[in-house]
């Protein structure tokens, strides 16, 4: 089992020749197992890799057997393990020529060989596949051509035989009318991500062919599931993952809501992280910042305040996705229900209530009889939310309880659709309290988390799930961890920043001033803690592309498909009178500064907590030093990895902690410290990380502590540091477990029993300490 991993983004210009020339520097910075972003072959010039087309080989692109065998090779010389991320749900068909599989499909229809790999309704297509390509207006492009049918750019395959439009197995329509009428399974609403079906052994097989050579040959260690939720049985999934791997390390990307604990009879090692970091953002959350934070947005947003009005907003959001962008899949739970009740109710009413219980489902889904607790509160309130559908969900209830029920298994796959779509990708961009809770993973209704029950928590994972992974940033995080870092800070001043934003909001106004609360959070978390001259160049475009899609991704003002130009020309403009307007950058630059030592003090604190915490801490790429990248794509830019391994061989020739640690507005050199610290002896001593206990701090700023031994590692971290800042730390002493011991990202030896915090924790707001009598200090 892994340590630790570090996530790379492996791309044409990152490929894995080039991740092989790279694994030295991770090695030396104390990592365990190097983890890569999706391989298998994807869409033409894709960046991410999720959109497979052929599952059978290693992308090119990005480096092809060769390179995965260069990493392999090298991984396993430093002792380093390889952990792929693996996408078993859907593969890309936006480019039909590149799928084999989609092609001979669209070219032989139910005939195809591959016909069974797809989730196809095609009765709900006149027994043709509906593929939503056609632009406004633009009807007469679609043409029979050199023996294809062509529609500008796009190819798509002629059926044997055949001369015509009209005779082939498929017809393109507008693509508006993939909301409602798509007769295939996606992944969320991108109509170019089509489900494939896994639970059949045979396309099992067939898209494990590749990834069951690499166990074969010795070539990978471990995988990382990718939406697992979307699969008709994740259980039987992982089963069958089980087999093929012999057995080998799995995590599944879950979603766990508050409360939610993952299945423990899956075949996995546990979550990718987010549940941890939730807690984390929450843990370092002054709770004093809550009603006054929670009063501001609701009065920008026009709502009453209260404590329903996060809860409100999610059922409104979901529910326009269920009626919405995913009303094609509510109509084909319809559709799949019993005949006799379909012939009982009315389409209109059925989709109604379904919509509403997919709506209303409180996690993003059950694995029946698994989770039969949440369809039945969905179910109560769907009730209590329409009364008027009573009847109607009364006699769903037990086709949605049944386990073997067609309609219960594609309910089962759907909530979690509709809860990505209503709760992540548009009440997240509506909620602006405090941003740094609108993560994946986390509930923005819940605003802290005490010490307590962060120890409380972390004790049930070392004894539940001791190797599941933890994480601050990702490749599908809203922000950076260190632009959540500073955000939360706000929570300590929070009239401060409604005094700022009122400022900001005068000068560059914008017409809703709830977006304009997430924007300027955004725009402060992502600055530079200090700017010599002009800001760096490409912040302005980072800005302006994160505004574009927070407020299309919200879609109460402006939307992807139909966007308001007078809107978004106010937000843009907003964005630069951040660098035009003397006065508003001004104020940036003032609040930045203000909040910078607070986001530095979070941000370590943050990473070493993750680090030893239980688990095993993945780094994405890059964060090793400061991570202020906000949604994606942003989070996915290269970094410059030959300075951090400059920046790290530089601490390690001076083989000393550094004299003056370094401030918020340096490259992060005092991150760098303390991750590459916290990694090598997470992983050069093991012995030290087996256990997990909660340490008391007494004193006028306990508060501000928060600490644990993990048998052998004592790990401290700064909670609230502006409030710290005001008192100090006093007479505050936190209780050793028995023996001596140094802190190994300071200078302090000899420490035992009662400890004054403030000897500890002076240059920096973080210490590991290690006994003395262990290590042979």
């Amino acid at each position: 089992m892994p340590a630790s991993t570090y996530r790379f983004q492996v791309t044409a210009n990152l490929d894995l020749a080039e991740v092989a020339r790279r694994l030295p520097y991770l090695h030396d910075l104390g990592i365990d197992w190097v983890y890569l972003s999706p391989l298998l072959q994807a869409e033409p010039g894709s960046d991410h890799g999720y959109d497979v087309v052929d599952p059978t080989r290693v992308d090119a692109s990005r480096g092809g057997p060769e390179g995965l065998a260069a990493v392999a090779a090298e991984a396993h010389r430093l002792g380093m393990g390889v952990l792929v991320d693996v996408v078993p749900n859907h593969v890309g068909v936006a480019t039909a020529s590149a799928n084999p599989w989609w092609w001979d499909l669209l070219q032989h229809g139910r005939d195809s060989a591959y016909a069974s790999y797809f989730d196809v309704d095609w009765e709900a297509g006149d027994g043709r596949l509906l593929v939503p390509v056609v632009g406004d207006d633009d009807e007469d492009a679609v043409q029979v051509a050199q023996g294809e049918v062509r529609y500008h750019d796009h190819r798509f395959p002629m059926a044997p035989g055949t001369t015509t439009l009209e005779e082939q197995h498929y017809r393109l329509v507008h693509w508006r009318r993939g909301d409602a009428e798509l007769n295939y399974r996606r992944f969320f609403t991108v109509t170019t991500l089509a489900g494939v079906r896994v639970e059949d052994a045979d396309v099992f097989d067939a898209a494990h062919v590749e990834v069951a050579r690499w166990f074969d040959e010795g070539l990978v260690d471990g995988l990382r599931v990718d939406h697992p939720d979307g699969l008709r049985d994740p259980g039987a999934y992982l089963d069958d993952l089980a087999r093929l791997t012999g057995g080998s390390y799995v995590l599944v990307e879950k979603i766990l809501e508050p409360g939610e604990e993952l299945p423990t009879s899956w075949a996995t090692a546990g979550t990718t992280g987010y549940d941890v970091l939730a807690l984390l953002d929450r843990v370092l959350t002054d709770p004093a910042g809550e009603a006054p934070l929670t009063a501001l947005d609701a009065r920008l947003r026009g709502l009453p305040g209260t404590d329903e009005d996060w809860d409100e907003l999610v059922h409104d959001s979901k529910r326009a996705v269920a009626t919405g962008g995913l009303l094609a899949e509510t109509r084909r739970i319809v559709r799949e229900l019993p005949e006799p009740l379909r012939t009982r109710l009315t389409p209109v009413v059925a989709e109604d209530a379904v919509a509403e219980a997919l709506t209303c489902f409180p996690v993003y889904r059950s694995y029946l009889p698994l989770g039969r607790e949440h369809l039945d509160e969905a179910l109560a309130l769907a009730r209590r939310h329409r009364p008027d559908l009573a009847d109607v969900l009364d006699l769903l209830a037990p086709v949605l309880a049944d386990p073997e029920a067609p309609a219960a298994r594609r309910f089962q796959q759907t909530s979690g659709m509709v809860m990505a779509k209503g709760v992540e990708d548009s009440s997240f961009y509506r909620w602006s309290r405090l941003t740094a809770h609108d993560e994946v993973g986390g509930d923005p209704g819940t605003f802290v988390v005490t010490p307590s029950d962060f120890h409380a928590a972390m004790v049930e994972r070392q004894a539940t799930w001791p190797t599941a992974m933890t994480t601050l940033s990702t490749h599908d995080t809203k922000r950076g961890e260190d632009v959540r870092a500073r955000v939360l800070a706000l929570a300590e001043v929070p009239q401060v920043w409604e005094e700022a934003l009122g400022r900001l909001l005068e000068l560059a106004p914008v017409p809703d001033e709830g977006f304009a609360n997430l924007l300027w959070q955004a725009v402060v978390g992502a600055w530079p803690a200090r700017v010599d001259g002009a800001p760096p160049s490409d912040l302005r475009a980072r800005l302006s592309a994160y505004a574009e899609k927070a407020m299309r991704e919200a879609g109460d003002r402006t939307t992807w498909t139909d966007p308001d130009e007078e809107f978004e020309a106010a937000v843009h403009a907003a964005v630069d009178a951040a660098f035009d307007d003397p006065a508003v950058a001004g104020l940036v630059t003032d609040l930045v500064a203000r909040l910078a030592d607070a986001g530095w003090s979070n941000a370590l604190s943050a990473k070493l907590v993750a680090i030893t915490a239980p688990g095993v801490c993945d780094v994405y790429q890059g964060s090793e030093l400061w991570e202020q990248s906000l949604v994606d794509p942003d989070n996915r830019r290269p970094v410059d990895l030959d300075r951090r391994a400059e920046l790290l061989a530089g601490l390690d020739a001076a083989a000393a902690v550094p004299a003056a640690p370094s401030g918020p507005d340096d490259e992060g050199l005092a991150k760098l410290w303390v991750t590459a610290t916290a990694l090598r002896l997470r992983r050069d001593r093991s012995e030290l990380f087996g256990d997990y206990a909660p340490l008391t701090a007494t004193g006028p700023a306990a508060d501000h502590v928060l600490a644990f031994d993990r048998g052998g590692a004592v790990t401290l971290a700064t909670r609230l540091p502006l409030g710290l800042a005001e008192t100090g730390w006093g007479e505050t002493v936190v209780e050793l477990p028995g023996g001596h011991w140094r802190d190994v990202l300071g200078t302090a030896t000899g420490l035992s029993g009662s400890v004054p915090v403030g000897t500890l924790l002076t240059g920096l707001p973080v210490a590991l300490l290690v006994r003395e009598d262990r290590d042979g200090a």
